[in-house]
């Protein structure tokens, strides 16, 4: 019976049918057959293997913390920051002149060649384009890199995070097959339940 679920939960954790059980009933039903491995495991009812299995979810998502989650946070952060950032620095005339005197120093166009936001964004676009153009050429090629290393079967930071959740679940709750609880702390989102 063990192993039957076991498959049942790994096909719902595949990637190619998550989509489907999450929003069939498909998803839920693993869960009820989850429920069921606590039931037999431990010859317990229904409601205390419910217990149980919310006991395990919250050890499982209580495994991160904080700092766990900064390397994702800082990136949303300076790409949030630099999105907004650069739309003044190509076409805000008192940004630009700011940026220009304090980090640039080129020739400053005659004031009838700053009068609309193209104007400034065309005198901007000297000193932008380059880092813009090189920042989103290593962007890509880093893209590029993480899919390689996706193919081969490596993944970055969180595959690292998923599997330390994973081990620590697996050790905290030994008498339960490991395989499924293993799948279920990789399956479940990073923060949150």
């Amino acid at each position: 019976m063990a192993s039957v679920i076991h498959v049942f939960y790994k096909l719902c954790m595949s990637s190619n049918i998550q989509l489907l059980c999450s929003s069939t009933s498909l998803l839920p039903l693993s869960f009820s057959l989850y429920h069921g491995i606590l039931k037999s495991t431990d010859s317990v009812s229904y409601e205390e293997a419910c217990q149980t299995y919310n006991e395990i979810r919250d050890y499982n998502s209580s495994a991160l913390s904080f700092v766990h989650t900064i390397p994702y946070k800082i990136g949303i952060a300076t790409a949030t920051i630099a999105a907004f950032a650069s739309i003044p620095l190509c076409f805000h005339l008192p940004s630009v002149e700011y940026f220009n005197a304090n980090f640039v120093n080129l020739d400053v166009p005659e004031p009838d060649q700053l009068k609309t936001w193209l104007g400034v964004g065309a005198f901007s676009w000297e000193w932008m384009e380059p880092p813009l153009g090189q920042l989103s050429f290593m962007i890509l090629c880093l893209q590029v890199a993480r899919n390689q290393l996706g193919t081969i079967g490596h993944k970055p930071y969180g595959g690292f995070v998923r599997q330390w959740r994973a081990e620590r679940l697996r050790e905290r709750y030994p008498q339960y097959d490991e395989q499924i609880l293993m799948s279920y702390s990789k399956s479940t989102p990073l923060i949150g339940q």
